[in-house]
């Protein structure tokens, strides 16, 4: 598996607001939509969808993107502010992070922190450098991701007190338990090489416990293939997809 995120989606309550906030934002890195519809809009490895009454806006949640300079950083800052977010961090260095980290921060329409990063580790290859996502509890949550880990090419990485950190190929999440609010309906797709990783992905994740959410099989949705899904501890939708 060359990439960790199939994909990342999240749920906005104003998709006019979030539209443009993401489109603006992300123009300044270089990252244009790769899909533009009526059901959702899409920049590779991240889309968006409209929340609905069985589906609630994504909240909570830390996404960082990648940027190619510092300077690409400081206008992803800038037009963010102009496109209706909210300052969360202005550009700078942050080396307490990892090495020649300088990131800019801003809230997007529904309170999800979002970042630009450039870092001396920074993900090749695709657009989403990092998450962090908000647990109840970082043991719980890790054992869920150790669990599937095999099926969807993770390897823990950095541990702290509150977090745990799973690692793919050039780009990282973390399963923080700080004390703030959970992350809430959010869907992360993992890549798979073919439909018998898809059917132990599941086997695994029911196997320990974990609910099912979508036994393996052909999906014509959002985002087309063989798929399964699970939830996560916390009720993240977790999904293995293989692509033909």
């Amino acid at each position: 598996m060359t990439l960790m995120f199939d994909h990342v989606s999240i749920r906005v309550a104003d998709r006019s607001a979030s539209e443009r906030f993401y489109r603006t934002t992300l123009a300044e890195l270089g990252i244009e939509p790769t899909h533009a519809g009526t059901d959702l809009v899409e920049w590779s490895d991240f889309s968006m969808v409209d929340a609905d009454s069985k589906h609630p806006p994504t909240c909570h949640l830390h996404v960082a993107f990648v940027a190619p300079t510092r300077e690409h950083v400081e206008a992803f800052w800038r037009a963010g502010l102009s496109a209706g977010g909210e300052d969360d961090g202005e550009p700078g260095e942050r080396p307490q992070y990892t090495p020649g980290y300088y990131g800019a921060f801003l809230r997007d329409p529904d309170g999800n922190s979002a970042e630009a990063v450039i870092h001396d580790d920074v993900r090749r290859g695709g657009n989403i450098d990092h998450l962090w996502i908000r647990v109840r509890d970082v043991d719980d949550a890790s054992a869920f991701y150790a669990a599937v880990a095999r099926h969807t090419g993770l390897r823990e990485g950095r541990r702290w007190k509150e977090g745990r950190q799973f690692r793919g190929a050039w780009a990282t999440f973390s399963l923080v338990a700080d004390g703030t609010s959970q992350t809430e309906n959010l869907h992360i797709a993992f890549p798979a090489p073919d439909q018998r990783t898809v059917q132990d992905f599941h086997q695994a994740a029911t196997a320990a416990g974990y609910r099912d959410n979508g036994a393996p099989g052909e999906r014509q949705n959002h985002h087309p293939g063989y798929s399964a899904y699970v939830l996560d501890p916390d009720g993240t939708n977790v999904e293995s997809v293989h692509r033909r």
